[in-house]
C-alpha cells in the first residue's frame, strides 16, 4: 500500500518532495484540489466535503494513510475524519493532520513570542492556539495573522512578491516576535527569502522540514502501518485540475512527474 499526500493546490508537494527524500523507499500517491483552491475562503462544510472527496479517492487508489497537507483543511476537518469518516468508510486506514506535529515542534523546541502566518480559516479556527493549550504550553505567546493573499501569488510562482508581502505582514503584526510558523504548506516557498531578510533575528518553522521527521517516527511507532507499506519508490501525482504552467512547477518541485489529468 501507499502513502498519500492531500492538499488544497500544489504547496503540498513541497511536503512530499520532502518526505520522499527522508522515506524514499515507499510509494506516495498526491491529491492537489487545484479546482477549488483557494480553501482558506471556504465554509467549513464546503471544505469538510471536498476533503472527504480527496481522501475517498486516495484510499481507493491504495493508500494506507493520508497525510493532510493542508492546514485549513487540517484545522477544519481532520478530528471530524478520525472520528466519523473513517470507521464508517475505511476503519482500516489512518488519516494524519499536519497542525499537531507542527506545534509538537514549538513546544519542543521552547519557543516564545510566535508570529503564525496562515489562511483565513485556520486563524478563524484557532486550531494551533487551541492544541497549545491542550499540551499546556504557556510559555509559548502565539499572534496568528491571516494572510489570505499569499496563496494566489504563491500558485502563480510569484515567489518575490510572496515573500515582500509576508515580511509586511509580519513587521507589521509580529514584529518583536522570535519565532515565524509558516503555516500553510505552500508558504514553504518563500522560506529561503525570509530566512535571507531575517538572519539570525527570527527562527522560521517550515512545514516542509517538520513533516518528514514527524512521519518517520509515527511509522517506526508503528510496525503494523510499515509492513503495509510498498517499498517500491513510486510516485504519482492527481490534480483536479491541470494548467499547462503546472508542469513547470512540478518539473522544479519532483524533477519532472506524471500528471494525471480528468
Amino acid at each position: 500500500m501507499k502513502i498519500g499526500l492531500f492538499d488544497s493546490g500544489l504547496g503540498g508537494l513541497t511536503i512530499l518532495k520532502a518526505v520522499v527524500k527522508e522515506l524514499p523507499q515507499y510509494n506516495y500517491s498526491f491529491y492537489g484540489d487545484t479546482q477549488n483552491l483557494p480553501y482558506g475562503d471556504k465554509s467549513e462544510d464546503e471544505i469538510y466535503q471536498m476533503t472527504v472527496e480527496g481522501m475517498r479517492y486516495l484510499f481507493n487508489d491504495g493508500c494506507a494513510l493520508v497525510i493532510i497537507a493542508c492546514n485549513t483543511a487540517s484545522a477544519e476537518t481532520a478530528r471530524r475524519l478520525q472520528n466519523e469518516f473513517l470507521p464508517a468508510e475505511y476503519p482500516d486506514r489512518k488519516i494524519l493532520g499536519i497542525i499537531v506535529p507542527t506545534v509538537e515542534t514549538l513546544v519542543s523546541d521552547g519557543q516564545g513570542k510566535v508570529i503564525l502566518l496562515a489562511t483565513k480559516r485556520t486563524v478563524e479556527s484557532n486550531k494551533y492556539q487551541l492544541e497549545l493549550d491542550k499540551k499546556e504550553a504557556n510559555k509559548v505567546e502565539l499572534v496568528q495573522v491571516a494572510a489570505p493573499e499569499l496563496v494566489p501569488l504563491i500558485e502563480h510562482n510569484e515567489l518575490a512578491a510572496a515573500a515582500e508581502a509576508s515580511i509586511k505582514l509580519i513587521d507589521a503584526k509580529g514584529g518583536e516576535s522570535e519565532v515565524v510558523v509558516l503555516g500553510c504548506t505552500h508558504y514553504t516557498q518563500i522560506k529561503k527569502a525570509l530566512r535571507e531578510n531575517y538572519g539570525d533575528k527570527k527562527k522560521i518553522i517550515s512545514q516542509d522540514e517538520v513533516i518528514p521527521r514527524k512521519l518517520r517516527a509515527y511509522i517506526d511507532k508503528h510496525p503494523e502501518i510499515e509492513a503495509r507499506l510498498i517499498h517500491g519508490g513510486e510516485r504519482k501525482v492527481h490534480l483536479t485540475k491541470h494548467r499547462p504552467d503546472y508542469d513547470v512547477l512540478m518539473g522544479q518541485f519532483l524533477g519532472g512527474v506524471y500528471v494525471e489529468e480528468e
